[in-house]
Order: structure tokens, then sequence, then C-alpha cells
């Protein structure tokens, strides 16, 4: 029996024009095995509304044609259904899709479609809002305000705000509770992830899995100029957790009290939440078509990146420790100015 699904295609999602995704849904997709039905997003929210009722009506599969936002708004209407997740990914991040192997050309992305192997992953909820890549606060939920005030989507415009912003953010400091008890902690930002990246590889949480029932905590601390250089570098050689600006833990459940409420994203979309927030795991909780072929070993450092993360790590850790004497010597030398004074 053939399986039915829903392509929902949202014609404004990345940096590229859509009109030819029937056209190459149609010539790729596999007609022996999909009755398949294609419908385009006509404003915010539609794709949930959508997905929703292709699950009413027995979908087996709704395929989200689009970037990171998109898939959230299909997938959240997945959630605890029979109906599975597919991704064709046409964003300009595309978090989800590469940390599942998705091929980002859409014929390929189509063929992996085509395999049709479902598996059932974990998402997560930040106040009752589904993600299933990452949230978070502070600095990365600060740019995705900009980044969602911008107009203007694609790498670049995200880089600019980074690059323009980042020095001047202000961090915030943190009340965190998880079954270990609680911590305070001042934080440049605090994501949670259920996938390893924000997508343009940027590997927030390299070590994150879908499967293991449980969420990466991020916590990255205040840091000066002479740091972000190696974060970037960092983010992009899948080392993160190895930078000394780094704090990560997992955990099933985590409550986070801040002073004042403020902006959080889930998935990078921006959304004003209070002073308290509630963030879960739900195992298993989604169905979701992956790539069988996929070499997960791929998510791993090399040893050129674990070397080089090494490297660097040690020569913030030596500029430190040289910063932390050189400030006693200044406090000595003030201390003795002052006796000599008197």
């Amino acid at each position: 029996m053939k399986k039915k699904i829903l392509l929902i295609v949202n014609p404004i999602s990345g940096t590229k024009s859509k009109v030819d995704a029937p056209s190459l849904i149609n010539t790729y997709i596999n007609k022996d095995l999909f009755d398949f039905d294609i419908r385009f997003t006509e404003y915010p929210g539609h794709a949930t509304q959508m997905a929703r009722e292709a699950v009413d009506e027995h979908y087996d599969i709704v395929a989200a044609v689009g970037g990171d936002g998109t898939v959230n708004e299909v997938a959240r209407s997945l959630v605890n259904t029979p109906t599975a997740l597919a991704v064709i990914p046409c964003g300009s991040g595309n978090g989800l899709a590469r940390h599942l192997f998705i091929p980002m050309r859409p014929k390929e992305a189509i063929d992996i479609l085509n395999d049709c192997v479902i598996r059932k992953l974990d998402y997560g909820t930040i106040n009752d809002y589904p993600f299933f890549c990452t949230c978070g606060m502070g600095f990365d939920a600060y740019i995705s305000q900009k980044f969602a005030e911008a107009g203007k989507r694609g790498p670049a415009t995200y880089v600019e705000y980074v690059l323009r912003e980042g020095l001047k953010y202000k961090p915030e400091t943190y009340e965190i509770q998880d079954d270990q008890g609680v911590t305070f902690q001042k934080a440049f930002l605090i994501s949670v992830a259920n996938a390893s990246q924000y997508g343009n590889n940027a590997y927030i949480a390299p070590q994150a899995s879908m499967s293991d029932g449980l969420m990466d905590v991020v916590i990255m601390e205040p840091f000066d100029i002479l740091d972000a250089p190696q974060i970037s570098i960092d983010l992009l050689n899948k080392t993160l957790d190895k930078c000394s600006k780094i704090k990560t833990f997992r955990s099933k459940h985590i409550h986070i009290h801040r002073s004042n409420p403020g902006v959080v994203h889930y998935d990078g979309d921006p959304v004003m939440m209070g002073r308290d927030i509630d963030i879960n795991i739900h195992p298993s909780g989604i169905n979701i078509v992956v790539n069988a072929h996929a070499d997960r070993s791929l998510r791993q450092p090399n040893l050129l990146q674990s070397g080089t993360a090494q490297m660097l790590n040690e020569i913030s850790v030596i500029r430190e420790d040289l910063t932390k004497r050189q400030r006693k010597v200044m406090a000595l030398g003030k201390l003795l100015q002052r006796k000599l004074i008197k």
C-alpha cells in the first residue's frame, strides 16, 4: 500500500526561490511508494495548521520544505502522533537537517525521503513551546530577535549581527535548578540542545543526541575580545565542549530563574518569556525520517580539530593565569603605594 505524504513548502524561507520545488518533487519522489500532495504556506503558523490537518487526515508523513522555523511549525503538530516528520532543507541555517545528515541538495534530500527509514526521536519544550534542535536565552536569543527584525535572511546577516553586537552584550546571572541541585551562573548565553548544532555547521553541543532521552545544557561564561576567535573556531570545529569558557551537563529537566523577563528562542524563533523558565526533554516523542546511511562519526572532531582546540585552550589558560598574576601585582603595588603615602 502506498504511503500518503504531504509536502509543505515555505516560499519565503532561506535565500532561494522555491518556485521550482513542485517540479523537483514531482521529478524525484518515488511515485510507486507515495501518493503525495504539495501545499504552500501563506502566513506564519500556516504550516502548523496544515500539519495538524494532515494528522487528522491520516497522512503517514509530512515533509517540511523550508528552514528550521518551518520544520518547527510542522513538527509541533506531529509530536505524539503516528505521522512522521521529513525535512527537505531550504532554509538559511538548517540545523536539524544537518544534525540528521539530511543532504542540502533537494534531490538528495528527496532520495532520503524515498528510503523512508523512520525512527522515534526526542524533542524538547521550553515553557510548553516545542523545540527540536535548540532553545536558549542570553546572547543567542538576543541575536535571534535582531535577525528576525532584520527582514533579510542568510548567514551573512546573522554574522553581521553577531560581530556588531557581541562585545556590547552584557551577560546576566541565572539561577539554574536540575536534579543535582541549584547553581548560580553568570552567563553570556545558556543553550539547551536536543540536536548538536544551531545551523550552518556551528556546533553548540557537539555530543548531543536526539535518542538518549537527555538534553545538553551549555553555559557560555563571559569572555573578552581575545577569547572570541577561539570560541568561533571551536563552534565550527565541533570542539566547543573543550573550551575553558564553556560548562556543559546533561539533564531531563531544568528550571531557570532570571532577574527580569526577556527574550528566549526555540529553534531560532524569538519569543518573550518571564523570569521563570522550565525546559524538559520528551523521549521518543516524534517520528522522523532519517538518513540510514549517515556516518555519525562525522559529528566527532578529527585529530587536527581536536589538536587545535587543545592548543587554543592551553593558550587561553596561560593568558588567564598571566592576567590574574598581573592583577595581583597591580593590587600589591597600589597597597604599597598607599602605605608609603601614610
